[in-house]
């Protein structure tokens, strides 16, 4: 059928080229056809431990951090449920009780 590969977000196996993008117009997913960006898209986030981290998964801080701005401090210990996983220097975000939304370095969490 088609020389190019299934689509990484549905698997459709439709997926066209336009310019130097891959996309499916099933999902309307757009990706560079090229190996340095299908690594990007698989790309992982360890804990301090060395646990896989994903979406949604609870982890508890390991050391105290003061939060930017404020006189707050999250504790060692606290506890954070539902985190979400962005590209960026901060790579966790998530919402604390008492604090909010804030982001995280997943060198300071551990998988709970």
């Amino acid at each position: 059928m088609s020389q190019f590969p299934p689509c990484p977000q549905c698997g459709s196996e439709y997926t066209y080229q336009d310019g130097e993008m891959l996309v499916c117009p099933e999902c309307a997913h757009e990706w560079s056809g090229s190996a340095a960006a299908v690594e990007e898209e698989t790309r992982v986030v360890r804990d301090a431990v060395g646990n896989l981290l994903q979406d949604g998964d609870s982890v508890t801080v390991i050391k105290d951090l003061k939060v930017k701005g404020s006189s707050l401090v999250v504790k060692v210990g606290t506890k954070v449920k539902n985190i979400r996983l962005v590209d960026g220097d901060h790579d966790i975000d998530c919402k604390i009780d008492g604090i909010g939304a804030m982001g995280l370095k997943s060198e300071f969490v551990k998988k709970a």
